[in-house]
């Protein structure tokens, strides 16, 4: 069902997208195309692009893809692939040794740590041990839900003392990754998808539209000189909350609504709360426009985690605006979000 229903929104963002109203006619050699993917962070791909040919975007497409396949395989804590030392090898040998990993993962660990002290600890990737409790109760519930339950209270409260991210120990000269604490584990969930789309959107051809899931990067505007329309989906459901211009940055929204399972009529979904190991219930949703994929999914999770107030405070300074949804549909917005909205 949730492929579905990603299929859909996907399908619906490309329609969207395709939508703006153009300042002037593209070029008249270059038709809009559209790719979509399956594969990719257990979520759907949706590329949109103007090229000369089908066969020349299909390539193009493809190549994006190839890309992100290889950070999917990287970033995977629960799968293992011929040739490939990845983020589960890591988790595997947590407490035993080093593990010697390529260069994306050292340069994508650099970054969480970044993200933990940009964030004041609310992005912690060293949670994998409480995020798969969680991860085992959604499965169960989806698998049989008369028999849903939360994860046993013992059990959280123990995985809460091995999150101290301290103990990863990254070793750049030797290309080495190492959990100092044995029943510690990583989790890149919160930033992996969206820091591997800006590395690829970074090397890929002007005026492309890529969305990963919740996460949209533009590489820049259309053909005409128009921007891309992103919708911001309302957690309800219906229509969208809003439309947003992007030209050459990203919309990342964090939600309830994404991945979640049911106990007793109360929704338990994915984005934990730092402080308790529980579900945050401070908004449906939340969404953040950056110019980097990477920071923005950092910080949607985070803005997911905090007060309005201390969401916001978060924001000052950085080049980021925010919309935040609450459990009555309440919508607020950071001062400049206003701006980026289409009417």
């Amino acid at each position: 069902m949730r492929s579905l229903r990603l299929a859909a929104l996907a399908a619906a963002l490309a329609l969207l997208a395709g939508c703006a109203a153009p300042t002037a006619a593209p070029a008249a050699a270059q038709q809009r195309y559209e790719a979509t993917f399956l594969t990719l962070f257990d979520t759907v791909t949706t590329i949109l692009g103007y090229a000369d040919s089908e066969d020349a975007f299909r390539q193009q497409a493809q190549a994006i893809h190839d890309e992100l396949e290889v950070y999917h395989q990287l970033f995977d804590i629960y799968s293992d692939y011929e040739g490939v030392v990845n983020l589960k090898a890591v988790n595997d040998r947590a407490g035993v040794a080093p593990v010697q990993v390529s260069e994306p993962i050292l340069d994508l660990l650099d970054f969480c740590l970044e993200a933990y002290e940009r964030t004041g600890g609310r992005v912690n990737v060293a949670m994998g041990s409480v995020l798969s409790l969680w991860h085992d109760a959604r499965e169960a519930a989806l698998a049989d839900p008369a028999a849903a339950a939360l994860p046993d209270p013992a059990a959280l409260a123990e995985a809460m003392e091995h999150t101290d991210l301290s103990r990863l120990v990254i070793d750049r000269e030797a290309s080495t990754v190492y959990l100092a604490d044995p029943a510690m584990s990583l989790d890149v969930g919160a930033v992996a998808k969206g820091w591997a789309v800006e590395q690829v959107c970074r090397q890929a051809p002007a005026g492309l539209l890529v969305s990963v899931g919740g996460n949209v990067r533009a590489t820049g505007p259309k053909p005409d000189g128009s921007d891309w329309v992103a919708g911001i989906e309302n957690p309800d459901g219906g229509a969208f909350l809003a439309t947003v211009a992007v030209r050459d940055g990203s919309v990342v929204t964090s939600g309830d609504y994404q991945r979640y399972f049911t106990v007793d009529g109360v929704r338990y979904h994915h984005i934990l709360d730092p402080d308790t190991g529980a579900p945050a219930r401070y908004w449906r949703s939340v969404t953040v426009l950056c110019p980097d994929s990477g920071l923005a999914d950092a910080l949607s999770t985070a803005l997911f985690t905090l007060p309005l107030d201390e969401g916001q405070a978060l924001l000052d300074g950085l080049d980021a605006e925010a919309l935040w949804v609450d459990s009555d549909g309440g919508r607020f917005e950071s001062p400049g979000f206003a701006d980026s909205i289409q009417n």
